[in-house]
């Protein structure tokens, strides 16, 4: 029987999580989730399964302006403030079953720049 899409989808995220997990070192994790139209950032302590911070591209009125990588990148750096405001620094980064490429290229690029180290 062959897999759908969103069945690779699933178990691509559950192996990232399964390595994430033996990194992790207690660190807080930093999901991304992203729909056709939108992104979503939250960084997440898994030991006490409270969200730290979350950020997506829906904030500010009608959806962000510009491409959708440039949004993405937005939504990285407003995530990345928000969580060295709350004194977070050090996350490991959770891709989800998305492919590290285009728009969850950019939003992890720009929270790196705005000061997360993952």
């Amino acid at each position: 029987m062959a897999l759908s899409p969103r069945d690779i989808t699933k178990k691509r995220a559950e192996r990232v999580r399964r390595r994430l997990r033996a990194v992790s070192k207690g660190r807080p994790r930093l999901s991304v989730f992203r729909s056709s139209k939108n992104i979503y950032a939250q960084i997440i302590d898994d030991q006490s399964g409270v969200t730290l911070a979350a950020a997506s591209s829906l904030e500010g009125g009608k959806g962000a302006k510009g491409s959708d990588t440039e949004t993405a990148a937005k939504v990285g750096a407003l995530v990345a403030q928000r969580a060295l405001e709350k004194g977070l620094k050090d996350v490991v980064f959770d891709r989800g079953g998305y492919i590290f490429h285009g728009r969850v290229k950019a939003l992890a690029e720009a929270a790196r720049e705005a000061g997360l180290n993952f």
